[in-house]
Formats: C-alpha cells, sequence, structure tokens
C-alpha cells in the first residue's frame, strides 16, 4: 500500500512498483480503510500527510495504528532529506526502514522486497506452528528429514512401545517425547520427565522407585518414584546413558515384569507407563565398551528415532529465529522486532554445535541487547568465518546435485511454498523447478 497524498508522486511510485499488486491511500482515515480491506504485507507512507502536510503528526499517528492493527506489516517510512530524527522515530515505534525524498526507485524496490520475503517467513512460521497443532507446536521446520520424523512420532504415538530418541544436545529431544505423549491414548495421564546424568548415582534409584519409611536415615515418609507417579501416562527418561550399571538392572526388570519395588519395601507394585528414553550418546559404542547392558538397549529401543543436528535441518535455522524473535519479544515487551538480512545471513552460515537450544539463548540475548527494533548481525554475535569441509564429497554431480537440492529447499521455505517466486528467485523456469522437486522428493513436503 502506498500513503501518499501527492497524486504525482502516487503514479510515480505505481509505475516503480508494476510488479506488485497495489493499492494506495491519500490520508490516514483512507490508509486505514485499506489497510483493513486489503491487509498488504508492506505499507510506504509518508509521514506528511493531510490535514497539516507540513507536520508529522498525522503521519505518526497512522504509523502507530498501522502497527497496532497489523503488527506484522511492514512499515517503510519516506522522510525529507534532513528530517532524520523523525526517521529515527519511526523505526524506533517499529517501522521497518526509512527512505530520505527524493528517493532511488530501485533501492526503495530491493527494500521492499525484501521486506515481503521477511514477512512471508514470519507468516509461514505461523502456519507451520498452526498446522501441526498443539502437540508438536514446538516443531517448527521445513526441513524433509524433520518432517518425516515428525509423521513418526505421529504414527508411533498410538502404539505400545518403548522409543529411543538419539540426537545431539539442543536438538528437541523432549520436545518430541512430550508430543508423543500428547498425541498417544495416555495423553490424560502424566508426563513425568528425569535426567539420569543431573542426578547423583546414590539418590537415583529412589528418584526411580521410591522409597519406604525408615528404609534409609532420612526417610521419614513413603515417597513414590517417578515410575510410579507415571502410572498410566509416559515417563521421559533423559540422558539414559549415563544410567548407573545397577540401576540397569533393575530398569530391566521393570521393562519385563512391569512391576517395581521401593526401596526397603517388600511389595511388588504394578505399575502401568510407557516409556520414552533419550541420549545424546552412541548407545551401541557403550555397549561394546561394557558400560551399558544390550539386553536394556533392545528393550529400550523397539523404535528408534535419530534426530539430525540443526546444521543438518535446511533452512530450519532462520525459521526457528524468526520464531524465537517474535515469542521473546513479546515476552520482554520488546514489541515487534525482526531480523535485518545480514543476521539472517549470519545465522545461516552458522554450524550450531550447541544445536536449537544454542540459537534460542543468541536470539534471546540479541533481543534484549538490540538498540532498536531491527536485529543485527553485530547484536546475535556469531563468528562469521565458514567452517572447514572435508573430503566427504569429491564426485562433482553428487556435489552439484546436493547444492542444487539445498538450495531449492531454502528458497521456497523463504518464499512460502510460491513455485512462482521461487522459480524467479533461482532463476528457471517453472517446469525445471517441478522436476528438480520430484528429482529431490522434496515437492510434497516443500508445499506442506
Amino acid at each position: 500500500m502506498i500513503v501518499e497524498d501527492d497524486p504525482a508522486l502516487q503514479k510515480q511510485m505505481r509505475w516503480a512498483f508494476d510488479q506488485f499488486e497495489t493499492v494506495v491511500a491519500s490520508d490516514r482515515e483512507e490508509a486505514i480503510a485499506q489497510l483493513r480491506r486489503h491487509e498488504p504485507a508492506v505499507v510506504t507512507m509518508d509521514l506528511g500527510l493531510p490535514p497539516a502536510p507540513d507536520d508529522v503528526t498525522e503521519g505518526f499517528r497512522l504509523l502507530g495504528e498501522i502497527l497496532a492493527l497489523a503488527p506484522d506489516t511492514k512499515v517503510i517510512v519516506l522522510t525529507g532529506q534532513h528530517d532524520r530524527e523523525n526517521a529515527v522515530r519511526a523505526v524506533g515505534m517499529g517501522a521497518y526502514d526509512f527512505f530520505a525524498k527524493p528517493f532511488e526507485p530501485d533501492l526503495l524496490v530491493l527494500t521492499l522486497e525484501r521486506a515481503l520475503r521477511l514477512h512471508d517467513l514470519q507468516q509461514e512460521n505461523r502456519r507451520l506452528a498452526i498446522q501441526q497443532g498443539s502437540a508438536l507446536a514446538g516443531v517448527i521446520t521445513r526441513d524433509p528429514g524433520m518432517l518425516r520424523i515428525a509423521r513418526l512420532i505421529e504414527k508411533v504415538a498410538s502404539a505400545n512401545v518403548t522409543v529411543m530418541l538419539l540426537g545431539e544436545s539442543g536438538t528437541g529431544k523432549e520436545v518430541l517425547a512430550r508430543g508423543l505423549h500428547e498425541l498417544s491414548p495416555r495423553r490424560n495421564g502424566r508426563f513425568v520427565a528425569i535426567n539420569c546424568a543431573a542426578i547423583p548415582d546414590n539418590l537415583l534409584e529412589s528418584e526411580l522407585f521410591g522409597y519406604e519409611k525408615g528404609a534409609f536415615t532420612g526417610a521419614v515418609k513413603q515417597t513414590l518414584g517417578k515410575i510410579e507417579v507415571a502410572h498410566k501416562g509416559t515417563l521421559f527418561l533423559d540422558e539414559i546413558g549415563d544410567l548407573p550399571m545397577s540401576l540397569q538392572a533393575k530398569l530391566l526388570r521393570f521393562l519385563q515384569e512391569r512391576v517395581i519395588e521401593r526401596i526397603g519395601g517388600r511389595e511388588e507394585i504394578p505399575v502401568d507407563v510407557r516409556i520414552v528414553c533419550a541420549t545424546h550418546q552412541d548407545v551401541k559404542g557403550l555397549i561394546q565398551a561394557g558400560r551399558f547392558r544390550e539386553d536394556l538397549y533392545y528393550r529400550l529401543a523397539e523404535i528408534v528415532v535419530e534426530i539430525p543436528p540443526l546444521r543438518d535441518r535446511d533452512g530450519d535455522s532462520v525459521l526457528l529465529a524468526h520464531a524465537f524473535v517474535q515469542r521473546i519479544a513479546a515476552q520482554n515487551g520488546r514489541g515487534v522486532m525482526s531480523l535485518t538480512d545480514e543476521a539472517v545471513q549470519s545465522i545461516e552460515a552458522h554450524r550450531w554445535p550447541g544445536n536449537i537450544r544454542e540459537l534460542e539463548n543468541a536470539i534471546k540475548r540479541a533481543v534484549i541487547m538490540a538498540e532498536g527494533n531491527c536485529i543485527t548481525a553485530e547484536d546475535i554475535g556469531l563468528d562469521m568465518e565458514p567452517a572447514e569441509g572435508g573430503f566427504e564429497a569429491l564426485n562433482l554431480r553428487v556435489v552439484r546435485e546436493e547444492a542444487e537440492r539445498r538450495a531449492v529447499v531454502r528458497v521456497m521455505a523463504r518464499v512460502n511454498g510460491n513455485v512462482a517466486r521461487a522459480a524467479e528467485i533461482l532463476g528457471i523456469s517453472r517446469p525445471t523447478l517441478y522436476d528438480l522437486m520430484n528429482r529431490f522428493g522434496l515437492k510434497k513436503e516443500t508445499q506442506q
């Protein structure tokens, strides 16, 4: 939407924006009416509007109303050549960018295109969260591998099998475990989580199995263990690779017999609970090293889900970053915030050894430290040096196909599945893009 009271400038801007669908407004009331009717993704507006074109009061009033009615709309403010103070004030209120008159049409079009891409990404974040429902609302992804994992979780949720989640720290194992519980028939029962690595070995047994009054010094009352508390629900054993060998035997007996004995007790107590476990360690390596029972592994690993690290999930780091910005900014009362193009590039270039947890912490710090409503690469503070590659892929055809596949996935993520725009950005025809999507098996996933 173009908000401008000068008819000649209106005409010039519509001509410059001929590749976009545009609507115009000449004053604040007309602009609000057009905003409600057309819900434009981007607005360009002059601060000097009728009835007082030489004053900025009406322009700032309109800016505030636009951001209140449609906070995701990207507003580009047009100001006088020497009016930097008002431009900074507008950006501080939440405007996406500003341009001084007279402006270069090509530069303004470039800024408009960037604003549209950012708007599409933010809308995509919401659409994905809504599509996946409350059970997997924490899983924001367009990566084909992660989409397959989400479908696998949905399939096994209703089956009464134990599930082992394998993946690096910070990849979202507990989010998937909670999603599995919420999708299962046990959703009305409790989801109980315990980190096997965070509790000393001498206390872990009592935490898991409970104890009777007088079982040991300090046991002043009967206390239920986590297994018993999770009766009719789901028990999530995080970092199962750190479970002591002495407790592995006791856990194996429970999995076989489905009964427990509290410490200091004689009574066998039947417990109906589903076990979901997770670890970042190589469990088969632990078995070979004699640190994990092989028979326990096969009891726990009826279904194994391997979660890829964030660096291997094409386009997900940016999708997650935009979602974190929106949530953390709202939690901290920062209003509408967005990532600059340089910030997006730094996020894409980083390998994220700490995965989603590291990304969330980086965005939280950036939201708090950012001076205005735009988060820069400096606010995020990432090392931009590219990681050194190995010699895994020396075949040029394989390298080329992988590069093409990653490019298609990233562009489709950015343009919300719009094939025409994706083909234009990639510099190919739509039939060629369809062929590439079919060849790489991406068509179905990228259009979700």
